[in-house]
């Protein structure tokens, strides 16, 4: 069985199941066809929760709205305190304040709940902090927690330290989720992030950790690397132990959409021993090989879907990057990239998609520039 943590007065496992890369029924992106796989998404709850996992996260975008029906029926076989769910308020998603609520409403109904065990204000920066104070969003939840519909209040952040400073002296959180990885250490400032938040006694939850699978299976340099030092390990244990040598973290999301991910990531995390100094150097190397080679920092977490011109942004970047990181020639890109039913120079730049991608790239600039040159 998976390691527990304890937090607060109830032991949470070292590895939490995240929602939102689920098997889907089409090798094509979401953003072509949510289509949610019910039977290998059961399976792979039920071989979380016969493994230990008892932290299950979702959000009400995911999977383009598929995601929350989805963990409520899959979860409904199972005693409702035996397990822990989050969910999130997407405060960008609201137009008006009374729409916190109808949101809060529905996302009990589509999980077939009473209530969370875990609730954020989902990926907070300057901009959506600020709408949360204007449309009540704080108090709306404190609400909720009086009322029994929600027990423990969080948030998830994506935006600058100073952001998160203001957010973190705002009110007593109990708990918050950041991205963090071997990677975005340095690069996101993720360090800092930890720092302020454990000085601040909030625990942490972890994103990201294997940066949406870019370390589960890493350039060559990298795995030669890892091979050296233990050829028996997976590259993302190596990830995993990582975040899970952070004395402050109490749960680690994972993506997993396959039994082997899962297995590999509960046997990483059981009778867990944390990295020595050699080993955290050694993923401070892979971190520095991974920057001279990296060009789109994508993770492929899709809140850039639902473009009105229906172009998969994510895969697009993707197909990029394996052709810059040496995965994939050119051949091969350029047959990925005629499936898709709409192109990059397609982009009109509205910049809906850049307001809500996590790692603030500039993607109508890329898309009308370097992806339309590239591969039109």
């Amino acid at each position: 069985m998976i390691d527990r943590v304890k937090f607060k007065d109830i032991d949470i496992s070292r590895l939490g199941l995240g929602n939102m890369r689920l098997p889907v029924k089409t090798p094509i992106k979401r953003e072509a066809n949510p289509m949610i796989d019910y039977k290998k998404g059961q399976e792979l709850v039920d071989l979380a929760y016969q493994n230990g996992v008892n932290y299950f996260d979702t959000a009400y975008m995911y999977h383009a709205g598929k995601s929350e029906k989805f963990i409520g029926q899959a979860l409904k076989k199972y005693p409702r305190d035996s397990y822990y769910l989050a969910d999130k308020l997407p405060i960008f998603m609201c137009p008006k304040k009374s729409d916190v609520e109808k949101i809060f409403n529905k996302q009990l109904s589509r999980c077939n709940v009473d209530y969370f065990d875990f609730y954020l204000l989902h990926s907070l920066d300057k901009k959506n902090w600020e709408k949360c104070k204007r449309f009540g969003a704080v108090e709306f939840v404190e609400e909720k927690m009086k009322e029994g519909k929600v027990k423990y209040f969080g948030f998830s952040f994506h935006g600058t330290i100073d952001d998160l400073k203001e957010i973190v002296a705002a009110r007593k959180w109990d708990f918050a989720q950041i991205q963090l990885n071997y990677l975005d250490w340095k690069n996101q400032r993720a360090d800092e992030q930890y720092k302020i938040l454990t000085d601040a006694g909030i625990p942490v939850v972890i994103m990201e950790p294997v940066r949406g699978g870019k370390l589960a299976d890493p350039i060559q340099s990298v795995k030669d690397i890892f091979n050296k030092a233990n050829p028996e390990k997976s590259y993302a244990s190596w990830a995993m132990r990582f975040v899970a040598s952070l004395d402050n973290v109490f749960c680690i999301l994972s993506g997993m959409n396959a039994p082997e991910q899962m297995m590999d990531n509960i046997n990483t995390l059981t009778d867990f021993k944390p990295m020595d100094d050699v080993e955290l150097k050694l993923c401070a190397n892979a971190a520095a090989l991974l920057n001279k080679n990296e060009v789109i920092p994508c993770t492929g977490c899709d809140y850039c879907a639902g473009c009105p011109k229906d172009i998969q942004i994510s895969t697009i970047f993707d197909i990029y990057n394996q052709y810059k990181n040496g995965e994939a020639n050119g051949d091969k890109c350029a047959e990925q990239y005629a499936k898709l039913s709409a192109k990059a120079s397609e982009c009109i730049e509205c910049g809906k998609c850049a307001s809500h991608c996590p790692q603030s790239i500039e993607i109508s600039k890329l898309m009308k520039s370097t992806m339309s040159d590239f591969f039109e």
